[in-house]
């Protein structure tokens, strides 16, 4: 059986090791467009962000690894043609998780949030697909990292429920359409879709707490965004979907209620706790 190093048994450590370790990849050996100048900008506006939205609601301390990982998120995601793409983008993901709320929970990703609302309100930001490529060694090596992460927070369900229907979404439209099935294996051999499957609609504070409900999220995300995809061609299907179905996880987690997430070695009371 796996273990876990006892600092590895808060996923948020892990997650910041595998996300630095994903940018380091990108300067040093397989360059898919994130840089450092928009990392630091994303970071240090993450952290101020938080910082001040901490002591506006009066939080005893500043919960900067979320910050970071926000800021991480969406330097390996988002691209934009000038910096502030990147400060704008984490102000908002991680001013949103302060003050959009329902119940003391923060239903939309802080990164998704982030690119979505840059793509949407400005020509300076977009999200390619496939601007990581499609190499089947880096995308195994993301695979077997994120599954790290997921086997510490304790919702893998969630990505294996979503890359399930994704894959069979992909493979029922190539036999539908008489396609090869090398055109669905090479578009799942993606580091983008990985990075959203295993970072983005898993995490724990923003996903429906039962398992039945993250089952239904996880399937309404992925036939929503497939649908965008390939009816309206629309590229930054993913995040449309998820941020244009995450109002709707109040209402799961009504219908299926279940203990919420805590991160294991957050004691502190839960309204102080999910930022």
């Amino acid at each position: 059986m796996l273990t876990i190093p006892r600092w590895g048994r808060d996923a948020r450590h892990i997650q910041l090791l595998v996300l630095i370790l994903l940018l380091g990849v990108n300067l040093t050996a397989v360059d898919f467009g994130a840089n450092l100048s928009a990392a630091l900008v994303a970071v240090v506006t993450a952290v101020v962000t938080q910082a001040a939205c901490s002591r506006w609601i009066g939080l005893p301390r500043v919960e900067w690894r979320s910050a970071v990982i926000a800021a991480l998120s969406l330097t390996l995601l988002l691209r934009g043609d000038t910096l502030w793409v990147h400060a704008l983008a984490a102000l908002v993901a991680i001013a949103a998780k302060f003050f959009v709320r329902v119940g003391g929970k923060h239903i939309f990703n802080p990164s998704a949030l982030g690119i979505a609302v840059l793509i949407f309100s400005t020509e300076h930001a977009w999200v390619s697909p496939g601007q990581w490529g499609n190499s089947l060694w880096f995308a195994t090596l993301l695979a077997l990292l994120a599954s790290w992460v997921l086997y510490a927070s304790r919702r893998t369900d969630i990505t294996l429920f979503y890359l399930l229907s994704h894959c069979g979404l992909l493979l029922a439209r190539a036999w539908w359409l008489g396609d090869p099935i090398t055109i669905p294996l090479n578009q799942l051999q993606n580091g983008s879709l990985l990075l959203f499957a295993f970072f983005m609609i898993s995490d724990p504070r923003t996903i429906p707490d039962a398992r039945w409900g993250r089952l239904i999220f996880a399937v309404s995300v992925a036939a929503l965004a497939h649908w965008l995809a390939f009816s309206w061609h629309f590229r930054p299907a993913l995040y449309a979907a998820l941020i244009g179905l995450s109002p709707l996880i109040p209402l799961i987690d009504r219908l299926f209620p279940a203990d919420r997430f805590q991160w294991q070695n957050d004691t502190r009371k839960e309204g102080l706790s999910s930022c």
